[in-house]
């Protein structure tokens, strides 16, 4: 541990700065600073397979292999993801016994969280006799959680809808031009069904302390499934590995890109022009999050379950509003998405392969499926059966990204109508509007700003929320793989936040490319170990899958 505060002593040093530092350019101190190591890490991760970056190959293979094996689960499951969400099966997952056996048979103590319900369903009349534990069923412990299934779809929601959905689609369409909204969508579609199956082992494998505190997610799936499956070393490292990323990612995507967009709109409101501007509302920021954060996953669910319904309607009603104030151009748009979805013709990207690459490296930034993030926030649910949450959890991608983000993508296709810039720009994410230079959520704003009275004020309030949501959800992955490493104490826990809060500060500080460059090798990088996991436990998933509909399904008999 001492090693661990000599770490952080020597972090905040670089950071210590002079007030006449601060004049002639704080930001610019940082940014020089931090890019030689977002530059390093990308240039590992990122590493091409006959010229593709081969995560991204791991990422389609592995999304397209889930969905068919499991049947097409993002079309198939889809309304009965809304129910479960709703709440209609909520007597099942708090009481499964009593739908079986009614209350005899609690009172024998037979329950459905610790039986195998097929062979109980074929051997009826001998029920009452059938005890124990079976290795492929959820703990009777784990039917403990500390939040809702609403409550933990929204806080994971809230840590993946953020400005990858304003500045992430704006960076999408200047690089890769209309194209890159297709397979944006067609990697959201996809991305449901993986997100399925990490959210289902979240919950599987999940830790319960003695103070029902939950800890779940790939580092606790990958020791304990793979343990299961006789690969005990293989699972610690892969554990060790991911957890190391996650608390990367928790700095760059889920906290540094967030601060990075949300202060380039409040420079933009508020017309700051102070070479130390973005060190200042750095630190604003950081004590906003810092004040939500210390308290933990509950008070973590209790603000993202009001904020992030309402900074999702609110942002979808105005997209909503001068989409449709254009209604002509609606299928003008779609139209020019599918033609350059297939041939491209924005500066730079040249090929097929091109956009594919920017449409699918953006939707997976936004969505995080197949990363494991989200199924660390899945595995705080209360109920019986894993399956039902990652059934809740594949509505994410789609709320991410076919909506949210198919939203952004055509105001900006229809914004860009009128010919005010050119797709593809300098080639680094920046395009040239009215003569000036727009990145990121810049464009949006120049986009909404043309069809709305005073939207820089509306999309910097969005732009804000959406970067607060994410950072507080992301410091709850990022904790969680912090405590995985350094053990559970308050010692370790007052580091990782005050090393996360500092992050906010160099995200507000350093330059979008460098920022967005890090966020992307330590999101991406994250799902290297957690394929590992996927596919040596995906027939578990398979059997909490089988096991939840059962149960369902008996409940629908017993009903009629």
């Amino acid at each position: 541990m001492k090693h661990l505060f000599a770490s952080v002593f020597i972090f905040f040093s670089v950071f210590q700065v002079t007030a006449q530092e601060l004049e002639v350019g704080i930001d610019q101190k940082i940014d020089q600073a931090f890019s030689p190591i977002s530059d390093f890490f990308s240039n590992i991760v990122f590493f091409n397979v006959f010229g593709i970056p081969f995560i991204l190959i791991l990422l389609v293979f592995s999304a397209f292999f889930f969905t068919i094996y499991f049947g097409f689960p993002n079309f198939r499951y889809f309304w009965r993801a809304i129910q479960t969400v709703r709440g209609k099966y909520e007597d099942i997952e708090n009481h499964g016994a009593q739908v079986l056996y009614g209350e005899e048979g609690i009172a024998n103590g037979v329950d459905l969280n610790n039986v195998n319900l097929e062979q109980h369903i074929e051997t009826l009349d001998n029920d009452l006799a059938v005890n124990g534990d079976i290795v492929d069923t959820i703990r009777d412990e784990s039917s403990a959680g500390e939040v809702s299934h609403f409550q933990a779809l929204a806080t994971a929601v809230s840590g993946t809808v953020g400005n990858g959905n304003i500045a992430g689609v704006a960076l999408a369409i200047a690089l890769g031009g209309p194209g890159a909204t297709f397979w944006m969508i067609v990697c959201g579609l996809l991305g449901m069904s993986t997100k399925f199956v990490e959210c289902t082992l979240g919950v599987q494998y999940r830790d319960v302390g003695e103070d029902g505190t939950v800890y779940g997610g790939p580092m606790y799936y990958l020791t304990k499934g793979l343990k299961e499956k006789g690969f005990a070393v293989l699972g610690k490292i892969a554990a060790v590995i991911f957890a190391i990323f996650c608390v990367g990612g928790s700095f760059g995507g889920g906290n540094a890109a967030q601060s990075n967009q949300a202060t380039i709109v409040l420079k933009e409101l508020f017309n700051f022009q102070s070479a130390g501007a973005g060190f200042w509302i750095g630190i604003v920021i950081a004590i906003l999050v810092g004040i939500i954060i210390i308290g933990g996953i509950k008070r973590i669910a209790q603000v993202t379950e009001k904020v992030v319904p309402f900074m999702a309607i609110m942002y979808l009603a105005a997209c909503i509003y001068i989409i449709g104030s254009n209604y002509s151009y609606i299928d003008d748009a779609f139209a020019l998405i599918l033609e350059e979805a297939f041939k491209p013709t924005a500066i730079g990207v040249g090929s097929l392969i091109g956009v594919l690459l920017v449409g699918f490296k953006r939707a997976a930034f936004s969505n995080e499926a197949g990363a494991g993030s989200a199924s660390i926030a899945h595995s705080a649910v209360r109920t019986k059966y894993s399956a039902s949450e990652g059934l809740v959890a594949l509505l994410e991608p789609f709320i991410d990204t076919v909506v949210i983000c198919t939203m952004t993508a055509l105001v900006i296709i229809i914004f860009n109508f009128g010919g005010y810039f050119e797709y593809g720009g300098d080639g680094s994410g920046a395009v040239i509007i009215d003569g000036l230079s727009y990145e990121g959520a810049g464009i949006t704003s120049k986009a909404f700003h043309e069809y709305i009275p005073y939207s820089n004020i509306f999309l910097t309030v969005a732009v804000v929320l959406f970067a607060v949501s994410t950072m507080i959800s992301w410091s709850y992955y990022g904790l969680q793989s912090w405590k995985f490493l350094f053990g559970r104490g308050k010692a370790a826990d007052l580091v990782y936040k005050l090393l996360f809060l500092t992050f906010i500060v160099i995200g507000s500080a350093a330059n979008m490319g460098s920022i967005w460059a890090f966020s992307d090798a330590m999101i991406f990088a994250m799902i290297f170990p957690n394929m590992i996991g996927l596919f040596f436990l995906f027939p578990v998933v398979k059997k909490q899958l089988d096991r939840y509909l059962a149960a369902i399904k008996l409940k629908k008999e017993a009903i009629s």
